[in-house]
């Protein structure tokens, strides 16, 4: 019932805006050049057709298509909605300004004869702020799903051990190998995480959208992932099945079951609530992984459990979430070091310049890309090296993270 009140909401608000978009375009588009008047038509119905076989294709035959397809057909409705929302932004501000004057010559009792057209000039800046998202959104899905950024960190801890001063952790998370459709980006991908050198690698979960069976196109790229102390793992809030209809619950465990032995099979070794040590020269830092605990989503993970008896100077955390870090860490475990997560991918869309970073992402979580330090302890946020959702990247790239450990 939740579902069929939501998808009637966004129905009549997607039929909505696209009236009023409609309405406002032909009222000005016969005074046009015929280039701006045919462009602007074959724009407006291209958009409007990719969006309603896009609502087709998702809520009727969803079921019967891949991620990755669903992905595409997701990202053409999120173009033709952000389009045409910010064309309607421009819009309501002409609206405003006829009614003030429709409002001032009926106080004055000036006739209004024909009505109060549109701004010509408004409409046509209205174009120009609408051809934002939709060559943006556009070229991010061109461009962007595979161009990995390389970030490199470094983080000063005063107990680190000597004989891991210097210490080069490689960080990848949010692989969701259901949304790849170039395997050989793919593979540039973990060319890059190689040429890195790592002491030590780490990745921070979302391994799948939902299924064991979409890893397996990628087992042999990925298996190729390997450093002189290790790589390690966690499993995130995508990798319990919980966003899929299953036909049982024995078919949710079993594919549960297959997602953690994909890391066996791999070469990673997975963490579930437990903590090893890094050893190096006789010397040794904890590392504890858990499983996902977010604020609002899958909480199965016990840092409790993992943290017990973990006895080393340095101690480091994979946690999917970075709201863990806020809402458990800082306020319980004062002595974990650093926490290692991923998840927010940045929202995928954002604006990255200088010291400068935007995303709506933020509007949900406070910490949601790059380092964060409070009282001595850290939070690194990555990125993540897939995508969902949107099939693109626009202004957040996807993220090979290279974190130094120094004294």
């Amino acid at each position: 019932m939740r579902f069929i009140v939501l998808l009637i909401t966004f129905l009549a608000i997607g039929s909505l805006l696209e009236w009023y978009t409609y309405s406002a375009l032909s009222s000005r588009w016969d005074h046009w050049s015929p280039w701006l008047k045919h462009t602007t038509k074959i724009t407006f119905f291209v958009l409007l057709g990719l969006g309603f076989i896009s609502l087709i294709m998702l809520f009727v035959f969803g079921p019967y298509f891949s991620r990755a397809v669903l992905n595409f057909w997701f990202s053409f409705l999120l173009i033709n909605f952000f389009t045409k929302f910010f064309f309607a932004f421009i819009l309501l501000i002409d609206d405003i300004r006829r009614l003030s004057i429709f409002t001032q010559r009926k106080i004055s009792g000036v006739p209004i004869e024909n009505g109060i057209s549109r701004s010509d000039f408004l409409v046509k800046t209205g174009l120009s702020l609408a051809s934002v998202p939709l060559v943006g959104l556009s070229y991010g899905m061109l461009a962007g799903p595979y161009r990995y950024k390389v970030r490199n960190q470094k983080v000063k801890l005063d107990k680190l051990p000597k004989a891991f001063d210097g210490l080069k952790i490689v960080q990848i998370s949010d692989i969701h190998s259901g949304s790849f459709y170039n395997s050989e980006a793919v593979e540039r991908g973990v060319d890059l995480i190689m040429a890195q050198n790592a002491d030590v690698i780490f990745f921070t979960g979302d391994i799948v959208n939902d299924r064991a069976e979409e890893m397996e196109p990628y087992m042999e790229i990925f298996s190729r992932l390997n450093a002189p102390l290790g790589v390690y793992s966690i499993l995130g809030n995508h990798d319990y099945g919980d966003y899929v209809r299953w036909e049982s619950d024995e078919a949710k465990e079993n594919n549960n079951k297959k997602i953690r032995e994909l890391h066996g099979e791999l070469g990673w070794r997975l963490l579930l609530n437990e903590h090893l040590y890094l050893e190096k020269e006789g010397d040794k830092i904890g590392l504890i992984g858990v499983e996902n605990w977010g604020k609002g989503f899958h909480q199965v993970g016990d840092l409790a459990k993992a943290y017990e008896g973990c006895e080393a100077d340095v101690k480091l955390l994979l946690s999917h979430d970075p709201t863990h870090f806020d809402e458990v860490v800082k306020k319980e475990y004062p002595d974990i070091d650093i926490m290692f997560a991923g998840h927010t991918h940045g929202a995928q869309i954002g604006i990255e310049t200088g010291g400068f970073k935007w995303s709506p992402i933020q509007l949900r979580y406070k910490k949601w890309a790059g380092l964060y330090e409070e009282n001595g302890q850290y939070l690194y946020v990555n990125r993540g090296f897939g995508f969902l959702g949107y099939a693109g990247r626009l202004g957040i790239m996807p993220e090979i993270t290279v974190m130094e450990l120094t004294t």
